[in-house]
């Protein structure tokens, strides 16, 4: 396969409509454009000063569980749900009625990505760890009806109402399956020499267009991504998420995909796959060079509580993986009583480490501001 003279697939005709059958992608990879070299080095050296980072900060698995809290904001946020990060941070009790069924898609995500991880050893990235995640993350919400953790048996499309006016009609349900088969090939081929970021920005366009499920394909083709650089040990933790950039990017985003399909504009969307990889890494370095700062700020300020001190420092620890609380759920995960849990609170108020944020004299709110505005810029 030639980046250069890449044909993207056909459109055989249907009964009423015309899918598209993308060409195999098991197969070796050159081109010619040398701005796809220079992007592949910096988003090389990008992501290895991120997996750098993610070694040595302490308690890193801390920090990882809001980026998963984020990513599946974001994520989500692109298929419409309009579920805010402090929102997500929050229990389901805590949660308005008309949000609840937004907040249970994202904490489906966050169970779906933290599950996959989790199956990643002893599983290899397989069609089967895919299906295994799709049926988490559709589990319970109101598209339950659509095959969680199946490949569609049936022709969906893109945009418009239906078939006859849709912007893109995926692959005919006969085809997903050894497409399906031939991209999971793709990832552990050893007999051709495809650098894994280009392999990885091949399978996501490849994945979205065979769009193999009946709904939640965009989510799991972005949560393919650090699934695919954990797998081959480009990271050693999830800490590379691309649905910020997508989210922010979203016209560019799609009119990537588009222009492979549309005119066998490869090089385009490699381009733009590997610049997203580059920010995205580098962004997330300097979260992590924040989060260092952060800590040693706040830590000093505790230090400074006297008797209350150590307790402060437990605080914190909990803090760092739920930067959204209430005072019981402080007393409950450090067992202490509410009175105590509530002197704590006014103290790391006073010092500027949390924040009241629902204005209520009862069941209050409190937010580890200076933390979660790391992940917010």
């Amino acid at each position: 396969m030639k980046f250069e003279t890449f044909r993207a697939g056909i459109h055989p005709q249907r009964f009423q409509y015309q899918s598209f059958e993308p060409c195999s992608i098991n197969q070796p990879c050159v081109w010619e454009d040398s701005q796809i070299n220079l992007l592949l080095e910096n988003a090389n050296r990008a992501l290895g000063e991120l997996n750098a980072f993610s070694l040595i900060v302490p308690d890193i698995d801390l920090f990882i569980q809001m980026h998963v809290a984020k990513e599946a904001q974001t994520s989500s946020r692109i298929e419409g749900t309009q579920t805010e990060i402090a929102e997500v941070l929050m229990s389901k009790q805590q949660i308005g009625p008309e949000q609840k069924d937004d907040w249970q898609e994202v904490h489906n995500y966050i169970d779906a990505m933290n599950g996959a991880i989790l199956a990643l050893k002893t599983l290899p990235l397989s069609n089967r760890l895919l299906k295994q995640t799709h049926a988490l993350l559709m589990r319970g919400v109101p598209r339950e009806n659509k095959y969680p953790g199946e490949f569609r048996t049936s022709q969906n499309w893109i945009g418009g109402s239906n078939l006859t006016d849709a912007a893109f009609i995926p692959p005919h349900p006969d085809s997903v399956v050894d497409l399906m088969s031939d991209l999971e090939k793709f990832w552990h081929n050893q007999t051709i020499t495809v650098p894994h970021l280009i392999r990885i920005a091949l399978s996501h366009y490849q994945f979205e267009t065979i769009h193999p499920f009946l709904d939640g394909n965009g989510r799991i083709g972005r949560l393919m991504i650090p699934l695919y650089l954990v797998s081959h040990g480009l990271l050693a933790k999830p800490s590379l998420y691309l649905s910020d950039f997508f989210e922010r990017n979203r016209g560019s985003y799609y009119d990537a995909l588009t222009r492979v399909r549309a005119s066998n504009d490869l090089i385009h969307w490699v381009r733009f796959f590997l610049a997203g990889v580059a920010e995205t890494a580098t962004k997330g370095r300097d979260v992590f060079q924040k989060i260092l700062r952060l800590r040693t700020e706040v830590e000093t300020l505790v230090q400074g509580l006297g008797k209350r001190g150590p307790l402060a420092l437990q605080a914190l620890q909990y803090l760092y993986s739920k930067p959204i609380i209430t005072t019981s759920e402080l007393s409950i995960a450090l067992g202490i009583a509410t009175p105590t849990a509530n002197r704590l609170i006014r103290e790391l108020m006073r010092i500027g480490v949390l924040f009241e944020i629902t204005g209520y004299q009862r069941g209050r709110v409190f937010s580890f501001e200076p933390y979660l505005k790391l992940f917010l810029s």
